[in-house]
């Protein structure tokens, strides 16, 4: 059995899978009589078939490490952004979007806890990890039926990390 070591989260490195929500190092413009910095499109919501978003909360708790990565899910007919609300770091597996899950493609990320994501439509991805205390997410992803779809994979892994990173 593969054992993968988490990397850290950058917009570069997370590319192929979707978009990285975080404000620093991003552009932002004065609003409401400069009093609000707005960090402006920072993800795209994308729902098909005209069906509409929603925003979630998740309340995950968090997983014993290492922990077995042994299927990956995906949502074909919309993106799915997650964000921390309260600076929790979680953890991030993911491979390229395809009709099978390609293992060379996958990747493990922690987010730094000011970081959420955006899985692009199609993407694989594991649920969410969280992994040093229960984590609130807010979630904005497509509202209907028939957009998730569960795979397992034909190598399971164990997720580890240095809790240093």
């Amino acid at each position: 059995m593969q054992v993968r070591i988490a990397e850290a989260l950058t917009q570069e490195r997370f590319a192929p899978y979707g978009d990285v929500i975080e404000a620093d190092g991003r552009d932002f413009y004065h609003i409401n009589q400069g009093q609000t910095e707005r960090f402006n499109a920072l993800a795209k919501v994308d729902v098909r078939n005209q069906d509409h978003p929603l925003i979630s909360l998740f309340r995950a708790k968090p997983v014993s490490l290492p922990v077995r990565i042994d299927m990956l899910e995906r949502h074909p007919l919309g993106t799915q952004a997650l964000i921390p609300l309260n600076g929790e770091r979680f953890l991030i597996v993911v491979a390229e979007k395809g009709d099978d899950i390609r293992l060379e493609s996958m990747r493990v990320f922690v987010s730094n806890g000011r970081q959420g994501v955006n899985y692009g439509i199609g993407v694989w991805h594991f649920p969410v990890l969280a992994f040093e205390r229960q984590t609130d997410m807010l979630v904005v992803d497509r509202g209907g039926k028939d957009n998730c779809e569960e795979r397992l994979l034909s190598e399971p892994f164990h997720l580890h990390i240095d809790t240093r990173t």
